[in-house]
């Protein structure tokens, strides 16, 4: 088994004052060539936009974006004709393909909009763009969740991407241990954990850590208080 950890105040950060946002790996300015990617894991952001502010209409081209709202709600428009607005409990899921300009602004003239954004690389270039949101099913505690799936493998209340790629969020009690099984065979699982503190593959991980495991089929996680995690699972040879 090899792990890499990265620590919550290791990533890369920029306070725009409309926006907050640390990098897990190399964005924008923020560029460290140790952390380009976690196989086909390519983007892990972690914003906060401020009431009334946001991304104005910006383009992409052959990349599956996720985004999970973790607080208030996020207005998505975009050159498809889409116009929504995003809150927790629901997830976003957007294949660029061949090209696509979209907009995401805090739908709140009160309240910051805390979510996180997931870029994950495709499968093949210039699929057909796609945008689907999804309310997510209501998870069992101590039971990793799927949230997204390649597709036609999940079901009514989980997004999908082109790409073999799982999203898993776990909502784990304290003491308590859960085993990952991985879904393929060679792939490669990034733990982050959103809330709270765990034990994963015998490293201690806190609020905003995340760890990068390969070379296992499973690993346990072990909750070192009540916490709440993703786990990405991504092909590693892209």
């Amino acid at each position: 088994m090899n792990k890499t950890i990265h620590r919550a105040e290791s990533r890369g950060y920029a306070d725009h004052g409309w926006l907050q946002t640390h990098h897990t790996f190399s964005f924008a300015n923020y560029y460290d060539p140790r952390r380009v990617h976690f196989g086909a894991l390519r983007v892990l952001n972690d914003d906060t936009v401020a009431p009334g502010e946001g991304f104005g209409t910006h383009p992409h081209d052959n990349m599956e974006i996720v985004s999970i709202a973790l607080e208030g709600a996020l207005r998505h428009g975009d050159s498809m004709g889409n116009m929504k607005v995003l809150r927790p409990g629901e997830i976003q899921v957007m294949s660029a393909g061949t090209g696509i300009t979209h907009s995401e602004m805090n739908a709140s003239e009160t309240e910051p909009v805390k979510f996180l954004q997931i870029w994950v690389l495709t499968d093949a270039q210039d699929h057909t763009p796609r945008y689907n949101q999804v309310e997510l099913a209501p998870a069992k505690r101590n039971v990793p969740h799927v949230i997204v799936a390649p597709e036609g493998r999940g079901g009514e209340h989980v997004g999908w991407v082109h790409q073999d790629a799982w999203f898993y969020t776990l909502d784990l009690d304290k003491d308590r241990v859960v085993e990952y099984r991985m879904n393929t065979r060679g792939h490669g699982a990034y733990v982050f954990v959103i809330e709270g503190s765990v034990e994963a593959a015998g490293e201690e991980l806190g609020p905003r850590d995340g760890m990068g495991i390969t070379g296992a089929d499973e690993f346990p996680i072990k909750g070192e208080t009540d916490a709440k995690v993703l786990i990405i699972e991504v092909p590693m040879e892209v």
